[in-house]
Formats: structure tokens, C-alpha cells, sequence
């Protein structure tokens, strides 16, 4: 253990880490393995996996099936390109499958190696398409505020959050965002949403992105009319619509895709982790026909965008045995009941104990707020560091969540596997209830 530490702080630059506390205090934990919702460190302490690791492993932990799709298709075929004119069974009856499972009228797939890069790969092409209609002006790209779309170029200047612009900058010019409709009302966010575009001017806009709900902002769910009215807005001014279901896609709200969740159909939609429940790195971006028409008709010559991993062959095989144990398990549906229950855990929570503010779940996508008065909300001190002690006194009661404490917030998220049982949802709320009270007897809050 000690010398993983200490070879850990030599050699490994971990991402979103503060490299000096790394290198001061070494791994907090060091994972051996892992089984249903529960992970285990090389000292045998074992977690509850509140946040599926990073709002990801939608199938649970050590699934023999995904590993055994892996090693079959590492027999016959473990790598091919796919550039140009080469393609392999694995890719072609994923994306047949994805676009089987998409909403409807979204058929065309390009796939990347992540998140990141299939929120890259939108921008790119909805300005390649308005290029190749003649209006390449339009360039522009309007995200919400508290998003968060990922960390490669255009992703990062997508993401509204601006803790994350603060090591580079903005990567990329012609982004802007609007307020996001969390804590407020449709009518106030499409209000700023169109003033924005207005502002920018409608010819320029490409498109207009934007998580189903702000997953790394909070878990930030949007009123129920928001997205009807953000896709009539798009259609007024003829903007293309992305939705980012990277954390919301396949079964994580209660739903195949988060859209679904209010009826409303994008232009576009993109997608990674729960598609192969991260046992292997896969993500893309699912076009409408219209623009795969418009793509087929129009865009002369090579498309010059792709990556070495783009449908990789066993990233594929392992995504289609991981959709075919969702639908054989019911796992959509589990999210949604055991979203239930979470919900009503939270809200006992809510009733039991002094700093619990707001909670909410959409399937098995929650979060609760930590204030110093429910009654008016008020905000503790940023300086108390509330949300991560609670997260440390869940730690040490064996759960894994994640918080968020962006703009002087502090929130507690939830994402567990989707293979979730109600036992073990009630344990989970326990284990929260635990940490928060020992938290608030610490602050010293009683009402």
C-alpha cells in the first residue's frame, strides 16, 4: 500500500486533482475491485458506489458478461480503423442499435472515445453543416450557465461553469451562455435565452447546447416546460438544438435519454459512459436525418474529423452486450422506481435534520442541498466547507458521492448503478442521514 502511494505521487498526474495535495498526502484510496454497487480498496474497506464512480457504471461492477464480450471480440478482432471506407460488424450494429433506441428521427451516428470529445464533435458539425448550407456565419454556440460539457477545447468553452476556464482560458471563441432555468422559471431562462440570441444575432447562432439536466453543476433539474419552449425557440430562429446525454443517456433519469423525460426531441444528441457503463471508453454524437441528408447531399470531399478509437471495435462489442443486460434487466424501469425511493428518502432527510435544504431525483440522478436555513435558504460560508465534510463523514460510513460548491453552493450528488435495490437504497439514505447529523452537530445548527 505504502509504495502504491508513494509511486502514485511520483508518476501519476491525476485529472481534476490538486497536484500539490496529491503529492503531499498521496491516494486517498486505492480501488481493488468491485461488485454490484459496491467497490473495495486494497485494505478490504468496502463502499456503497453512490456516484456509479463518475455517474457512469450504469450496469454495476463486475459484469462477467461485459468482460467476457471484450476478450471474444479481442479474439476475433481487437482493433480496426474505421476511417474512410473501412468499417466492422461491431460499430455498424451499435450504431443500428443506438439509433433504434434513440428518439425518433435520429438515425445517423459518429462515434468518438468520450464525452468530451462528442460535445467537440457537435460543434464541429453543426458549423460544418451550416457551411456546407451556405451560411457559414453561423458559428456561434449558446450553452447555459452551470453546464458542464467537458474539458477538450470546445467542450470546456462550452461548459459554463467557470472554475473550469481558469487553467487555460477560454479554448475557443464564438460561445456564450444564458442563465441557466434552475432557480427560477421558464418564462425568466427563455426570456435570457432569447435575449442572448437577439444579442448575438439569430444569423450567427449554430446552435443552442445543453444538458437535460446539469449533471456536474448539481443535478440541476429544469422546470417541466423548459425544454418544449427552448425547442420552439430554436425552431423560431432556426437554431440547431444538441442535448449533452452523456450523464443523463441510457437509463441514469428513469429514461433511455433524458429528453425523453419532457417530449422533446433535439437535433442532435451526444453520448459516452453509461453506453458501455464505463468498462470501456465509448462515447458519440447521434444526428438527425434531416442533417445526415443534408451531410450525404452536400458535404463534397473527405470530412476531416474523426478519432483513432472512433468505433472501436471492442468498445463497441462491449457496449451492445451492456444495452442488451439493460433491456434484459429492466434497468430503465429500475431507475425510475428506485428513483422513487430515493426521493422519498431525501425528503425524509429533509424533515429529520437542520441543514437539509432542497432535494430532488430524476430516476437515479439526485441531490441534496446543505443550507444553514431551509426556511430562507440561506447559504453557509464557503470558508465552513460543508459539502465535503459531509462527503469525508459519508467516507468514513463506507459511501461514495460526490460534492459540488460552485458559487458558494453545497451539494451533495447521487448517481448509483441503476442495478440499485430498495434495501439498499434505504441503507444508502441511512448512511446520508448518519453523515449530515454528525456534520451538523459539528456547525453547532439547531432551529
Amino acid at each position: 500500500m505504502d509504495n502504491l502511494i508513494e509511486l502514485d505521487k511520483k508518476y501519476f498526474i491525476h485529472p481534476t486533482s490538486s497536484i500539490q495535495q496529491q503529492q503531499e498526502n498521496g491516494a486517498k484510496v486505492i480501488m481493488e475491485k468491485g461488485e454490484g454497487i459496491y467497490l473495495t480498496d486494497n485494505n478490504e474497506n468496502v463502499y456503497i458506489d453512490a456516484m456509479s464512480s463518475l455517474w457512469n457504471v450504469n450496469v454495476g461492477h463486475g459484469r462477467e458478461e461485459l468482460a467476457e464480450a471484450a476478450a471474444q471480440q479481442m479474439k476475433n478482432l481487437a482493433f480496426s480503423s474505421t476511417f474512410s471506407t473501412f468499417s466492422h460488424e461491431p460499430a455498424i450494429k451499435l450504431a443500428e442499435k443506438i439509433a433504434s433506441i434513440s428518439p425518433k428521427g435520429l438515425n445517423g451516428v459518429f462515434f468518438t472515445s468520450g464525452g468530451s470529445e462528442s460535445n467537440d464533435s457537435a460543434v464541429k458539425l453543426v458549423r460544418h453543416y451550416w457551411k456546407i448550407q451556405g451560411e457559414p456565419q453561423r458559428r456561434k454556440i449558446i450553452a447555459l450557465k452551470r453546464g458542464y460539457h467537458g474539458v477538450a477545447a470546445a467542450s470546456t468553452s462550452v461548459t459554463g461553469i467557470p472554475e473550469f476556464w481558469g487553467m487555460a482560458g477560454h479554448m475557443m471563441t464564438d460561445i456564450t451562455h444564458a442563465d441557466t432555468p434552475y432557480g427560477s422559471s421558464t418564462e425568466k431562462a427563455i426570456t435570457s435565452l432569447r435575449h442572448t440570441i437577439e444579442m448575438e444575432g439569430p444569423e450567427t447562432v449554430a446552435a443552442f447546447m445543453a444538458e437535460p439536466v446539469q449533471g456536474a453543476g448539481g443535478v440541476l433539474i429544469p422546470p417541466e416546460d423548459y425544454f418544449k419552449e427552448v425547442r420552439a425557440l430554436c425552431d423560431e430562429y432556426g437554431i440547431l438544438f444538441v442535448a449533452d446525454e452523456v450523464i443523463t443517456g441510457f437509463g441514469r433519469t428513469g429514461k433511455m435519454f433524458g429528453m425523453e423525460n419532457w417530449d422533446v426531441t433535439p437535433d442532435m444528441m451526444t453520448f459516452a459512459k453509461g453506453v458501455t457503463s464505463g468498462y470501456i471508453p465509448l462515447g458519440g454524437v447521434v444526428v438527425s436525418d434531416h442533417i445526415h441528408e443534408v451531410l450525404k447531399e452536400k458535404s463534397k470531399g473527405t470530412l476531416f474529423h474523426g478519432f483513432t478509437y472512433s468505433g472501436h471495435p471492442t468498445a463497441a462489442a462491449v457496449a451492445l452486450k451492456n444495452i442488451e443486460i439493460m433491456e434484459r434487466e429492466g434497468l430503465v424501469e429500475n431507475s425510475h422506481k428506485m428513483g422513487e425511493v430515493l426521493l422519498k428518502g431525501f425528503q425524509r432527510l429533509k424533515q429529520e435534520l437542520n441543514i437539509v435544504g432542497d432535494v430532488r431525483t430524476i430516476g437515479l440522478l439526485g441531490a441534496i442541498e446543505l443550507v444553514q436555513d431551509p426556511k430562507t435558504n440561506k447559504r453557509f460560508s464557503p470558508d465552513l466547507r460543508v459539502a465535503p465534510k459531509v462527503i469525508e463523514a459519508l467516507h468514513e460510513r463506507g459511501v461514495i458521492c460526490r460534492p459540488v460548491t460552485y458559487d458558494g453552493s453545497d451539494i451533495i450528488c447521487f448517481a448509483p448503478p441503476l442495478i440499485i435495490d430498495q434495501s439498499q437504497v434505504n441503507t444508502l439514505v441511512k448512511k446520508v442521514h448518519d453523515a449530515v447529523l454528525a456534520v451538523q452537530n459539528q456547525l453547532g445548527v439547531t432551529h
